[in-house]
């Protein structure tokens, strides 16, 4: 069951309808890019991170779950993952994160609950 990681924490700050595009944000041990896109739809919340030269231009998605806190004054979003935890996460698919469940679950078993901070198990 992986569908809880598409909704943010009561606790993250999120208030829905707010424009989160150009935040900056913050893993726990370092800036990893902007928001380049996201959805607060309950239950497909999500966040599009523009990583920039940080890993070679590429787009990663982070399930609004891993949100932690929003910082509206400084436009910032802090995420409960490490620097190296998304940066080997499954490869984001810009035309498939919308409709294909497989790639869905894919991302959702990564960051889900059942391995302490996300990830992959060692």
């Amino acid at each position: 069951m992986t569908e809880h990681v598409w909704s943010y924490k009561s606790t993250s700050g999120h208030l829905a309808g707010t424009d989160l595009t150009g935040y900056k944000v913050e893993a726990v041990d370092g800036s990893i890019g902007k928001v380049d896109k996201h959805s607060d739809e309950v239950g497909d919340a999500y966040l599009v991170v523009d990583t920039g030269v940080w890993i070679f231009g590429k787009e990663v998605l982070l399930p609004a779950s891993t949100v932690i806190r929003i910082e509206p004054n400084d436009e910032k979003i802090y995420v409960d993952r490490t620097k190296e935890q998304i940066k080997n996460a499954p490869e984001f698919h810009r035309d498939k994160h919308l409709g294909d469940a497989g790639y869905r679950e894919e991302l959702g078993t990564y960051y889900g609950p059942d391995v302490p901070f996300g990830g992959r198990p060692a």
